[in-house]
C-alpha cells in the first residue's frame, strides 16, 4: 500500500525541481561579454548566473564549488584554453552539459570541441533568443546542432587531415621557424622537415608558408597569439 504521506512529499519534491531555475556558469575572459550574457539571462525566470569567471582554472574551481545545470564556455581564455577546461570539467562530472560559445568558426575547433564532450557549439553572433532556447534544450539533455555547425563539420571530412607532427609543424610556421629551426625544435633532419612541408602544403592546396598560416587559422587549425582581442 502507497503511503500517503510519503507520495505528497514526492510530489512537493517534483514541482519544487520544476520551478528551479537553471543554474549558469558562464565563462569568458571579456568582461562586456560576460555582462552581457549575465544581463540577458537576468530577464529569463527560469535561469540564474551563478557565477562569472574569467578563467580556465578559476572555471574549474567554481564548477566545483556550484556544480551549474549548464556551462557557457569561451574556446580561447588566458592559460588554460577553454578545450583544456571543457576536459578538466568532465573529469569532475562526466555528466556536465557544456555549451561551447565562441567567436571562432574554424572546423577544426568545432570537431575538437563536440570530441571533448560539449553538448552544442555555438558562435557569439547568435541570436539571443536562440541562446536562451539552446540552454533550455541543453538542460533537457538534448544536443542541438545548428546547421551551419553540421555545415563545417562536413566540410571538414571533405578535407585531409593533419597529423599531429604535422599541426606541431605549423604551430612552429606561426612562430616564425624556419625549416632547420623547426629540425632542431623537433629533433628531426632537415630532410623530414621538408617532407613534412610538402605534405601540409598538398593537404592544405596551398604553395607557400603564409598560404599554410592563413588556411590552419581559417580551419581552426592553430590560433595566433591576440587572435581574439
Amino acid at each position: 500500500m502507497t503511503d500517503p504521506n510519503r507520495s505528497s512529499s514526492t510530489g512537493a519534491e517534483s514541482a519544487s525541481e520544476s520551478t528551479d531555475p537553471i543554474r549558469i556558469l558562464c565563462v569568458d575572459d571579456h568582461r562586456l561579454v560576460r555582462e552581457g550574457i549575465v544581463a540577458l539571462i537576468s530577464g529569463q525566470p527560469d535561469m540564474q548566473v551563478v557565477a562569472t569567471p574569467a578563467t580556465g582554472q578559476q572555471a574549474i574551481a567554481l564548477f566545483r564549488r556550484y556544480r551549474p545545470d549548464i556551462t557557457l564556455m569561451d574556446l580561447q581564455l588566458a592559460g588554460m584554453t577553454g578545450l583544456d577546461a571543457v576536459k578538466a570539467i568532465h573529469e569532475v562530472d562526466g555528466h556536465a552539459r557544456i555549451i561551447m560559445l565562441t567567436m571562432h568558426s574554424g572546423e577544426e575547433d568545432i570537431y575538437r570541441a563536440l570530441a571533448a564532450g560539449v553538448s552544442t557549439y555555438l558562435l557569439k553572433d547568435t541570436v539571443a533568443a536562440d541562446l536562451i532556447r539552446v540552454i533550455r534544450e541543453v538542460h533537457r539533455g538534448q544536443r542541438p546542432i545548428g546547421r551551419d555547425i553540421q555545415a563545417r563539420l562536413a566540410q571538414r571530412a571533405s578535407h585531409p587531415a593533419l597529423t599531429s607532427r604535422e599541426v606541431q609543424i605549423v604551430e612552429l610556421i606561426a612562430q616564425g621557424f624556419r625549416n632547420k629551426q623547426i629540425a632542431n625544435a623537433l629533433e628531426i633532419s632537415e630532410e623530414t622537415v621538408a617532407v613534412h612541408m610538402r605534405n601540409i602544403f598538398a593537404k592544405l592546396g596551398v604553395q607557400d608558408r603564409t598560404a599554410v598560416l592563413a588556411v590552419a587559422v581559417k580551419r581552426g587549425l592553430i590560433h595566433l597569439v591576440g587572435e581574439e582581442l
